[in-house]
């Protein structure tokens, strides 16, 4: 007669986080090096074939195969280590940087977005281009994800020799929990966005000694996202 299973026997798997890394990583890879054949051969293909149409269908074939490419080497960088190149960045400086760089990425919505900087002349030591993906990515989420009415405020400051950011969204209703914000990927995972964003910005922050949190607050039906990252002291001119 076959043993029963125990009582508290589960179906589902534990897979730890670093080894879901890998098989991502690896499987994209793979995928890639297939992709980059394709690309290939419909270059040659449309070499070989002087037919205006069907050069027009190889063309978009290939279009069709650099996203899906493009899609690949974004998961692989989403879930890479990351690993900062610090500088030192007046904190004025930067937040002009960051504000333009929200500009350029958002054209259509900057103008929903309210701007308090405030920062001082502090110096923190961070790395710009992985700041770029934070912002972009928050703003981006801001944007997406069950918007209120009303403009997005988005604060920043020094205090107690840190730099704090803070976004302010408008939400109706809120449902999510926030006690690990950013501690939870491919949690939500829809058409074309896995789930991996917040957690990276979460890693960013952290390697530059930093925290991220959030918290809605029902009473004024807002989404407060908060970044704190240390500065020194201010900056002589």
């Amino acid at each position: 007669m076959a043993e029963k299973a125990p009582q508290d026997a589960k179906d589902s798997l534990s897979v730890p986080w670093d080894d879901a890394i890998r098989f991502v990583r690896q499987l994209s890879h793979d995928l890639r090096n297939d992709l980059n054949a394709i690309e290939l051969q419909s270059a040659y293909i449309a070499e070989l074939e002087k037919n205006e149409e069907l050069q027009g269908e190889v063309k978009r074939l290939r279009e069709m195969v650099s996203r899906l490419a493009s899609t690949l080497q974004r998961l692989s960088k989403d879930i890479g280590e990351v690993r900062p190149t610090l500088i030192s960045y007046r904190a004025t400086d930067l937040m002009e940087d960051l504000r333009r760089k929200i500009d350029d990425d958002f054209p259509k919505k900057n103008s929903e977005i309210n701007w308090e900087i405030q920062p001082g002349n502090a110096m923190l030591s961070v790395d710009p281009q992985l700041l770029q993906e934070v912002f972009t990515e928050l703003f981006a989420n801001a944007f997406r994800h069950d918007r209120g009415e009303g403009e997005l405020l988005a604060k920043t400051k020094i205090e107690s020799n840190r730099f704090l950011f803070t976004l302010h969204e408008p939400k109706d209703r809120f449902e999510l929990a926030t006690q690990d914000w950013g501690r939870e990927p491919i949690r939500k995972v829809t058409q074309r966005h896995y789930g991996l964003g917040l957690n990276r910005v979460r890693a960013i922050v952290e390697a530059h000694g930093g925290r991220l949190h959030a918290q809605y607050h029902p009473n004024v039906s807002t989404l407060i996202t908060t970044l704190t990252l240390p500065a020194a002291s201010e900056a002589s001119d």
